[in-house]
């Protein structure tokens, strides 16, 4: 399976799959480059490059102190170096859109856009602290089937979600042990997103500003906590050449199959022909 080396020697895991444009796809916070199997069956025809992030997925264990979104932008960007890429486009989810916005403002020129899947330059707290309730505990549930159920029932935001879809959640996230499920990530992401939240402070207006200069799309789950309607029209007002769709019955975050998704992401890769 594919790895390179960061600077520091961590062994990261990426898959590089096609031809044409580049797309880099960067996950949410726990979550890993499987993130982007429901939409990669519709994209068309370019190079699709996924990787997890360190403390996630196939990738090495490196501890909290270097599970931040700077580490983490470095790191996409010592893949792009690896892969001998100047320049890529970026579709963000979540704690992925944070990494654009970084690389936005601190490396532009290796960027040719950015999709951002449900975030902006607001993070709700409600939202931060649901996260962290969950945030490197081992899942209640011992099987995948049981998680399932699980995760269909506390869904927040989330309808018209067929029961398939949440036993292939469980499955991409949990793994199953003889003592039940565990998460697929470094239990450290906790200690590093509680230290994040500590030394929050600061006006992220500017990173999305850098990133206007540059195709951009935004995806929003309509019953999104995360990223609310206040904000997505601040940033549709301060960027008119956004690309905006609102995907119904969603909440943080979209599984970026829908049509909406679809029709942003298929719009923002025709700027870039």
């Amino acid at each position: 399976m594919p790895h390179f080396t960061a600077a520091d020697g961590a062994s990261l895991f990426y898959t590089d799959e096609g031809h044409g444009i580049p797309l880099l796809c960067l996950a949410g916070l726990t979550r890993n480059s499987t993130d982007f199997d429901y939409l990669a069956p519709h994209l068309p025809p370019l190079r699709l490059i996924r990787m997890d992030y360190r403390g996630r997925g196939r990738s090495d264990w490196t501890g909290a102190d270097s599970y931040t979104v700077p580490q983490e932008a470095a790191d996409a960007l010592a893949l792009l170096d690896h892969l001998h890429l100047e320049s890529a486009a970026i579709l963000g989810t979540s704690r992925g859109g944070m990494i654009a916005l970084f690389l936005s403002a601190t490396a532009p020129d290796r960027l040719r856009g950015v999709i951002l899947n449900d975030v902006g330059p607001v993070l709700e707290p409600l939202a931060l602290e649901r996260i962290q309730d969950y945030l490197g505990r081992r899942p209640a549930a011992r099987t995948h089937a049981a998680a399932a159920v699980a995760l269909e029932h506390t869904a927040e935001g989330f309808a018209d979600v067929p029961p398939s879809r949440w036993m292939e959640e469980a499955r991409k996230h949990f793994i199953e042990t003889d003592q039940g499920l565990d998460i697929n990530y470094d239990p450290a992401l906790r200690t590093a997103f509680l230290d994040g939240m500590k030394a929050q402070n600061g006006d992220l207006w500017p990173l999305f500003d850098a990133a206007c200069a540059r195709p951009l799309a935004l995806i929003r789950g309509a019953n999104s906590d995360l990223l609310t309607q206040t904000t997505a029209d601040e940033m549709a007002s301060r960027c008119p050449a956004m690309i905006y769709e609102e995907v119904p019955d969603r909440g943080h975050i979209p599984f970026l199959d829908e049509p909406e998704a679809l029709r942003a992401i298929n719009r923002f890769l025709g700027l870039l022909i």
